[in-house]
């Protein structure tokens, strides 16, 4: 199989299920958006040398898989068996959030992006996570969709944001809070 088709040289790419979109279509948008995170997600795993946070990225890489493809499928539908998100998803999720969060100094600020490259890396990964949101919640505005695929992410950029914070004091990095010049 090439690489290459040349079917989208004008612009257009197919979903599954067959019909074709404009490659600016917002669920080109949604599920490419959702691609870039999967990459920022990986790059982050790459710099995390903690198996256990790295099985966790592993795992989400995984559901972002899952969650492309659902939102890849036109609206015709599709019979080919794709995997799905569970609620169960969002439950693991939320169990590493108050794991993370237990050790953690409470919150009393904002806290500005910084202190490290792997925690820098951690809050452009969950700012690209919030996009993908933001395009996915678009989306469901006007087709419809697993109302699971919109919690996964809000959940999953909470997650981020945890994980920031816990890489900042694993690598002893400085967290910045954020102090409004008024």
């Amino acid at each position: 199989m090439k690489i290459y088709t040349k079917t989208g040289d004008k612009g257009q790419t197919g979903l599954i299920g067959g019909s074709r979109v404009s490659k600016n279509d917002l669920r080109i948008n949604a599920y490419g958006t959702v691609d870039e995170l999967n990459s920022h997600v990986g790059l982050l795993r790459d710099l995390i040398e903690d198996e256990k946070i790295n099985a966790q990225l592993l795992l989400i890489q995984d559901r972002l898989f899952t969650a492309g493809s659902l939102l890849a499928v036109g609206d015709k539908g599709t019979k080919m068996k794709l995997p799905q998100l569970h609620s169960s998803n969002i439950k693991d999720l939320e169990e590493c959030i108050d794991a993370m969060d237990k050790d953690l100094p409470a919150m009393k600020n904002f806290v500005l992006p910084g202190g490290h490259i792997t925690v820098s890396n951690c809050h452009i990964t969950r700012t690209v996570c919030r996009r993908a949101e933001r395009f996915i919640v678009e989306l469901s505005q006007s087709t419809e969709l697993d109302a699971l695929i919109v919690a996964y992410f809000n959940r999953l950029s909470d997650y981020l944001f945890t994980l920031s914070r816990k890489l900042a004091l694993d690598l002893k990095a400085k967290e910045t809070p954020w102090t409004p010049k008024i």
